[in-house]
């Protein structure tokens, strides 16, 4: 990070810093949406995001632990959701980049998170009555094209350029 400042290095101080860089109006030079420093970013979250996100939905399958939803409690799925909520709120806040290309996937699954992280926090015990309802069928079906789609996030965040 490049802080424009007229002070000398061994001056700067956390205090000087956050009053020089935010009070008095001086700003910090960062690139523009979309600029060149986007990829990296993109590629860095995307390396974090996919791999977790395949291990996650490979763990949770029903097909590889078939009752592990069967007894959820609301407190769980509050957790769980709150946990999923910061997950989303720090992709959005790094990474909300709408471009017509791969990264736009790495700001939808950060806004994904980001919702059914509220959904779960506010409705836990409607959400886990919704689960308790849906056929395994579904879950299977939705979470392999989850599992596609972290697949692919994956690839990109690990291919070489």
């Amino acid at each position: 990070m490049v802080i424009a400042t007229d002070e000398r290095p061994e001056d700067c101080t956390l205090r000087s810093f956050l009053f020089d860089s935010f009070a008095s109006g001086r700003r910090r030079k960062t690139a523009q949406p979309g600029a060149r420093t986007a990829m990296p970013d993109s590629k860095r979250i995307a390396g974090l995001m996919g791999p977790t996100l395949v291990a996650m939905l490979i763990s949770e399958s029903p097909l590889i632990q078939p009752h592990l939803y069967d007894n959820q409690i609301p407190p769980v799925v509050y957790l769980s959701g709150a946990l999923m909520f910061v997950a989303g709120l720090a992709v959005v806040r790094a990474h909300n980049i709408w471009a017509r290309n791969w990264t736009v996937l790495v700001t939808l699954v950060g806004w994904f998170f980001l919702g059914l992280g509220l959904f779960r926090m506010f409705a836990a015990a409607q959400y886990r009555q919704a689960a308790a309802r849906t056929s395994s069928t579904v879950f299977v079906v939705l979470e392999g094209v989850l599992l596609l789609v972290a697949l692919f996030i994956t690839y990109q965040g690990y291919r070489r350029p």
